[in-house]
């Protein structure tokens, strides 16, 4: 294989970022907005349980809450513009620092949700970068139809690189782990599923029924268990091929539904086909519509 040729910058059409961008946008602002009665309770929380991560560490101690509201409210108003791509200039990076820190600041209490780490680079990556001069209100105004250009395809790269980097570092934290690459065998993942079981249905909510269905058949977690190391420790490998790159992207996208079915762990993002679409030619939906 051509290491080189596989990772040269090869010219995007303005469209696909767009879309990608308007997709990322759409989905914070359902996140966030369905979330914003929480994050008005999370900041007027005993303050004993903030500890403070990322960026929010330069806090002595939480905001207070009227603040704290106005944060997220402003976060929403930036993630609206953000999807619709208008004011990009200045949306885009405002945005980016805003999704952060809310996202952080709420991370910074009781416990981290890491799944929301993919989000946050993704927008990072389109909040820097030309993603709204097409799809985009931003275009609409100006009319213009930009030709495809290198400048619409590493950011793409970037996002992709970002996910494959996040698995692998998966991949390594389960081989660095107590069980070395015996991880592979399955049983270390069988515990967890059995545990995470117990431990709702202890706390009143309830196990998955897939999760008593397959507790018993051990090969079938040696075969979770593999698939699992392959997909993430191989995660760079995705980046040296298109065409190998979608199919991991497909594959990841179905471990996560995986997840979801046996153990009951959301995570939405990835669960959306989102943070996948980079992947993806996704303005041939456009093409689509036009020949309609």
């Amino acid at each position: 294989m051509n290491f080189g040729k596989a990772l040269a910058v090869a010219a995007a059409p303005a469209s696909r970022l767009g879309l990608i961008r308007a997709l990322v946008g759409g989905y914070t602002l359902y996140y966030l907005a369905k979330r914003r009665p929480m994050l008005r309770r999370l900041a007027r929380t005993d303050e004993s349980l903030f500890a403070p991560v990322g960026p929010v560490r330069v806090l002595p101690k939480p905001l207070s809450a009227p603040v704290a509201d106005r944060l997220n409210d402003a976060t929403l108003v930036t993630t609206a513009l953000f999807a619709l791509g208008a004011g990009h200039r200045l949306v885009g990076p405002l945005h980016s620092a805003l999704l952060t820190w809310t996202l952080s600041y709420r991370n910074s209490w009781s416990m981290i949700y890491h799944n929301d780490n993919t989000l946050v680079l993704h927008t990072l990556v389109l909040g820097a970068c030309r993603s709204a001069d097409a799809a985009s209100v931003d275009a609409l105004a100006s009319r213009a139809r930009p030709a495809p250009h290198p400048r619409y395809d590493w950011p793409l790269r970037l996002m992709n690189t970002s996910s494959s980097v996040t698995y692998l570092l998966a991949g390594i934290a389960k081989v660095a782990g107590p069980s070395g690459w015996g991880w592979g065998q399955g049983e270390a993942l069988r515990r967890q599923v059995a545990v995470d079981g117990l431990r709702k249905e202890v706390y009143g909510s309830s196990a998955a029924p897939a999760a008593y269905a397959l507790y018993r058949h051990k090969h079938l977690f040696t075969g979770f268990a593999v698939g699992s190391l392959v997909l993430e420790l191989g995660a760079p490998l995705a980046l040296l091929n298109r065409r190998l790159g979608k199919l991991w992207a497909l594959s990841m996208f179905g471990l996560h539904w995986g997840i979801r079915l046996i153990m009951g762990i959301k995570f939405r993002y990835q669960m959306s086909g989102v943070s996948f679409s980079p992947w993806f030619e996704v303005e041939r939906v456009l093409r689509l519509f036009r020949r309609d």
